[in-house]
């Protein structure tokens, strides 16, 4: 696909084969993006993972300390006091069987799906090949018991990583309206996060390259092993 005259110029205003330390990378990011809108802040980062191999999956979710400057709408699966709570939590939607047959009849107007333990049997097998990716899942945290504190972290900032089928982790970690600081601080809580998930069966360099950009900029190459100073003691 041909380059845009914008996204050419932006390759002219640094350097895209040097390794930028967080913060300097994030301002970097910030500089080449031109866009009329806010754009979001996209991380990517290879992991030296087989993807293929289920002992080596990595996935978690992590609270960016600074948000992800989105709104984020938020259904929930729940009846009863789980219902209310998760209405007071701040919830867009909540139901039980209503909702499982709103969404079955094609409504799709949301981001996340959260719903209790008890919910998901009749979650699964009404709705496991229309949610998808979109599936509530307890190691994302989205299936609890607790679901008000689910709802709020997610309304907060919290985002899923996973590995990709090429052995990538894509996520967000902000808006280009973001300083570099806190755009920084949201990478350096995310690698920590990556860290802590790191397969036991992993070998070698686990981190082998990080890339951030912005929705319609190019990549901005980050040094892997300058991303924890990034984040005050």
């Amino acid at each position: 696909m041909a380059q845009g005259k914008k996204y050419r110029n932006a390759l002219t205003q640094y350097d895209g084969e040097r390794l930028y330390e967080a913060a300097e990378g994030a301002n970097v990011v910030k500089q080449v993006a031109t866009a009329k809108f806010d754009e979001t802040v996209e991380v990517h980062i290879r992991l030296g993972v087989d993807p293929k191999k289920s002992d080596q999956n990595v996935r978690g979710t992590v609270l960016l300390p600074n948000g992800t400057g989105r709104v984020v709408r938020v259904i929930a699966f729940a009846k009863g006091d789980k219902a209310k709570e998760a209405q007071a939590a701040g919830a867009d939607v909540v139901g039980d069987q209503d909702l499982i047959d709103r969404v079955k009849s094609g409504w799709n107007e949301f981001d996340i799906a959260v719903a209790t333990p008890d919910m998901m049997g009749a979650v699964g097998s009404n709705l496991g090949r229309i949610l998808a990716q979109k599936m509530p899942n307890p190691k994302a945290g989205t299936v609890t018991p607790n679901i008000a504190a689910a709802i709020k972290d997610i309304k907060a900032g919290k985002v899923e990583f996973r590995l990709d089928k090429t052995g990538i982790v894509h996520t967000i970690i902000g808006k280009v309206s973001f300083d570099g600081d806190a755009l920084a601080e949201n990478l350096a809580a995310l690698v920590d996060a990556i860290n802590r998930a790191k397969p036991s069966a992993a070998k070698g360099t686990y981190l082998k390259s990080i890339t951030i950009c912005s929705t319609m900029g190019p990549g901005v190459k980050i040094d892997p092993n300058r991303v924890k100073a990034a984040v005050p003691a």
